[in-house]
């Protein structure tokens, strides 16, 4: 894959312009998993309904390494109406969608210069666009490097849907 010296140079700006938006780069270790990180942000209250009614709670509280690209609160509400009732209803479904924002492994903001697209748990792969900002498939980035002790949250302002 040829990478031109501009492009890397507007990604990297670009993921620089998001990492610091994000506020104060984390200088500590962290001491919470993701699953408890998101909880405390208090902006991922539906994402956190929805872990639990997929049983994806305590997979996300494991060793992992895990990256998610998690969807705010207004990520959510912005589905059609009756997207996300339909979802909760639909486990599979549900765990189909919430896997879709997990990638092995961990996948930092400064990685993505060199990516097209990722593979994510559920086994398709999201596409990353670093034009302009940084998007997964039709999210964009918003806040990057919210380390846990399990990996990291990259906040992201739109639900992704596998194909």
């Amino acid at each position: 894959m040829r990478v031109s010296f501009s492009r890397v140079a507007l990604a990297l700006g670009a993921v620089a312009l998001i990492v610091g938006s994000a506020g104060p780069a984390q200088t500590a270790e962290p001491t919470k998993d993701i699953v408890t990180t998101a909880v405390q942000a208090g902006s991922f209250n539906t994402l956190s309904k929805a872990l639990a009614a997929a049983g994806l709670v305590e997979t996300l509280k494991g060793p992992g390494p895990f990256t998610v690209f998690a969807p705010t609160d207004e990520a959510f509400a912005k589905l059609p109406p009756g997207t996300l009732e339909a979802l909760l209803a639909d486990q599979a479904k549900l765990t189909k969608v919430l896997t879709y924002h997990v990638v092995p492994g961990t996948v930092m903001a400064a990685d993505v210069v060199t990516m097209s697209s990722v593979k994510t748990v559920q086994g398709q792969s999201v596409t990353i666009d670093t034009r302009g900002g940084v998007k997964v498939d039709n999210a964009n980035v918003v806040k990057t490097d919210i380390l846990a002790t399990n990996g990291v949250i990259h906040v992201i302002d739109a639900v992704i849907l596998p194909q």
